[in-house]
């Protein structure tokens, strides 16, 4: 249990927090959820101790511990894999090798053997004996085999090194355990385990995710930071928003009978009030109408961009041939002999062992880079946009983003009243709109780029995940804005739920072979029965 009293923290002139009291209870898994720049990742290092609130204190119950998700994923390069990962538990390891220092001792005292002797038994404790085959065990659900277990961190990629430190926090069942983003990198797979895993958790586990799928799964309680406050609601995400939005509507619904009366109250004052028989009446109306308080409704602070995608023309019969494609990276070949052909209706999920397969396809539908061997055929009625997965190349100049966007817009768009308007419907307002492109925060690049997309109105949008870097209100304006888009969509995506309401049709690349499956949901693609057969087919392969 972690009981947060009376916190509050200030940086400079902006209140974060205040007055914030609450109680993480074990047995829960709390979703902290907020705008951007609310301060959910802040909080986490409050109450992990890495910053010190203003006022007030977080404790813990007697004698538990804490563990966090590291986010260096570069501080343990010398260090095992497993090793790595028994270190989540901080006292346990510290007493691993204050053990093997005594016992490597040449003069070997009697005093030493004491204090081995008490270190053993705390050790024992401590499930000490168990610990290898526990990291082992995690680390094996996440997909890094037992054979690597002994290599250093300096071997892992990237995305197998967050496995590892997600590994680490997970590790000796922590009392509480914070979580700060922790599917950003996973692969379905690993997704799917985690799930399971924290589904299972029996103590207190505080999360901050973008991945809606996720949250619903997990979390048993919202934490809903808004104005400084935390505001707990049972229930996982859409159970906090639709419940939240009723409430605000029931709130609204009561104003406005309020209203009403109000004004039946002003209309009686202004026509009785000089009428001497029924002043005292007037009077007393006058006295109901200084009782009646509006009841404050506070907007959220969170704001939703507009997004809506409108395509200059309609597809004809033809969408996208692909032939024989192949495609080497660094010398690994990534795609080999792939052949599929899209219609004018589909809005297609991408999905691959990794990232680098379906940024390759993107790549190559947008003659970015030349395949190995193979063609691709665009429909002669067809105009494509591209999102791309890292944008930074396209940012690297010092005009404002209001110039960066003009060079995308139609002649009679070409004004900056127009313009103006327009980024300020992507959250963009006032002078903000000046602003140097390239010292943009991952977020706002990507607002900034589907700005672009929407001012092409192409008929094909290629978007190589589009949710990263976003918050919880543009993901959903995306989503919402690609659901009726009258368009196709070529999209990868890690968000489960984004490809649920999005796609049409899955499509599994590898170099093994291709799983397409058309007219169907993601969830449908993943119970296939022989989707599943495919896919452990290629997956065999793969691996």
């Amino acid at each position: 249990m972690i009981t947060v009293n009376d916190v509050s923290l200030r940086f400079s002139d902006r209140q974060l927090f205040k007055d914030v009291n609450i109680k993480f209870t074990p047995g829960n898994c709390y979703g902290l959820i907020g705008a951007n720049g609310a301060g959910k990742s802040t909080f986490l290092k409050i109450l992990s101790g890495e910053i010190q609130p203003t006022t007030g204190s977080v404790t813990l119950g007697p004698n538990e511990r804490l563990a966090t998700l590291k986010q260096n994923h570069f501080d343990y390069e010398e260090l095992t894999i497993l090793e790595t990962v028994i270190m989540g538990h901080e006292r346990l390891y510290e007493i691993m090798k204050e053990k093997d220092a005594i016992y490597m001792k040449e003069d070997f005292t009697e005093e030493d053997g004491i204090k081995a002797a008490e270190l053993e038994g705390e050790f024992a404790e401590l499930g000490g004996w168990e610990a290898e085959v526990e990291a082992s065990q995690l680390l094996q659900g996440l997909n890094i085999p037992d054979s690597v277990h002994q290599n250093l961190m300096s071997t892992l990629t990237a995305g197998e090194k967050v496995k590892v430190l997600l590994a680490q926090a997970l590790f000796g069942k922590p009392d509480v355990l914070l979580l700060d983003e922790p599917t950003n990198g996973l692969d379905v797979a690993s997704i799917d385990w985690l799930e399971e895993f924290l589904i299972n958790f029996e103590n207190t586990v505080i999360v901050v995710s973008h991945d809606r799928h996720f949250l619903n799964k997990v979390c048993t309680h919202m934490a809903d930071l808004d104005f400084s406050k935390i505001q707990l609601y049972v229930g996982n995400y859409d159970f906090w928003l639709e419940s939240s939005q009723l409430a605000q509507r029931l709130q609204q619904d009561q104003n406005s009978k309020k209203e009403e009366k109000i004004k039946e109250l002003q209309e009686f004052i202004a026509r009785f009030s000089a009428n001497a028989s029924k002043s005292k009446q007037a009077t007393s109306r006058k006295k109901m109408l200084d009782k009646i308080t509006l009841d404050d409704i506070q907007p959220s602070s969170r704001r939703y961009p507009f997004i809506k995608f409108n395509a200059n023309r309609e597809i004809g019969n033809d969408l996208l041939q692909v032939d024989d494609l192949s495609v080497s990276i660094d010398g690994e070949k990534i795609l080999d002999h792939i052949s599929f052909t899209l219609n004018k209706d589909d809005k297609v999920a991408f999905l691959g062992k990794n990232d680098m397969v379906t940024t390759a396809l993107f790549k190559v539908l947008t003659g970015e880079i030349t395949p190995d061997s193979g063609t691709v055929r665009w429909g002669v009625t067809t105009s494509q946009s591209y999102l791309p997965k890292d944008s930074t190349a396209m940012f690297s100049g010092d005009e404002s983003i209001l110039d960066w966007l003009r060079q995308f817009a139609e002649k009679e768009e070409d004004d900056n009243t127009f313009l103006r308007g327009f980024l300020g419907r992507m959250l963009f307002s006032g002078d903000e709109v000046l602003k140097s492109v390239n010292v943009l925060s991952g977020g706002e690049k990507v607002r900034v780029m589907l700005s672009k997309l929407m001012l092409l109105k192409a008929n094909v949008l290629l978007l190589d995940d589009p949710t990263n870097h976003l918050d919880l209100e543009s993901i959903t304006a995306l989503n919402d804005g690609l659901i009726d888009f009258k368009g196709s969509v070529l999209f990868a995506s890690h968000d489960h739920q984004f490809i649920q309401t999005v796609a049409n049709r899955i499509i599994y690349l590898s170099a093994y072979g291709v799983v397409d499956r058309a007219e169907t949901t993601y969830d449908e693609f993943r119970e296939n029965p022989t989707v599943k057969e495919q896919m452990a087919n290629i997956q065999a392969q793969e691996k």
